[in-house]
């Protein structure tokens, strides 16, 4: 029978207050706390602390803190991608993020997602979706991705715009939820 653990990872549904889960989002609000108190100062110290909190970061990347993570291990990070300040990554599942991508202030990145139906959510039952951003997307302020969302390469999402459905490569979209206004 598979763990708690792997079925959250399996995105099955699986029991939230697992004791192994909960270990794990110990060490990354740990981690995470240590990066958000990182001075700017000592950009070494912070990409060491950045590396030590998400599972793959590639080369030139920039995050600004403060960050908020479930686990970091769950995330993936392109080369040469901006992350500004504020911005929540809930990663129970995996999250995937293209290269040269630019992510503006407060966005969240959302992979989990709860029963409708309120009895296996009060016996804290959740499930995930992956999240994937291609290569060169721009998410503007604020932007919301919801569970299982595929952003394609070199699409850009408004300020405020919730994305709730998969957005093709090459488009601009706005609005919630986001809407497609044009062909790049």
């Amino acid at each position: 029978m598979a763990s708690q653990k792997e079925r959250m990872l399996a995105g099955e549904p699986y029991l939230a207050d697992d004791p192994e889960i909960a270990a794990d989002a110990q060490r990354a609000a740990e981690l995470g706390e240590a990066f958000n108190d990182s001075r700017a100062a000592d950009p070494g110290g912070r990409r060491a602390a950045l590396r030590a909190l998400i599972g793959e970061v590639g080369e030139d990347v920039d995050v600004r803190p403060p960050l908020h993570v479930d686990y970091g291990t769950h995330i993936s990070i392109g080369p040469r991608t901006f992350v500004n300040y504020g911005c929540v990554f809930l990663d129970v599942a995996r999250i995937t993020i293209g290269a040269d991508v630019q992510i503006g202030p407060g966005v969240q990145l959302l992979t989990p997602t709860h029963p409708l139906d309120p009895e296996p959510r009060r016996a804290k039952w959740e499930a995930a979706a992956p999240l994937t951003l291609g290569d060169n997307v721009w998410l503007g302020g604020g932007v919301i991705v919801c569970p299982g969302v595929t952003i394609g390469e070199n699409t850009v999402v408004g300020a405020g715009a919730v994305v709730t459905k998969d957005l093709p490569p090459n488009v601009v979209a706005v609005g919630n939820p986001a809407r497609i206004t044009r062909h790049l």
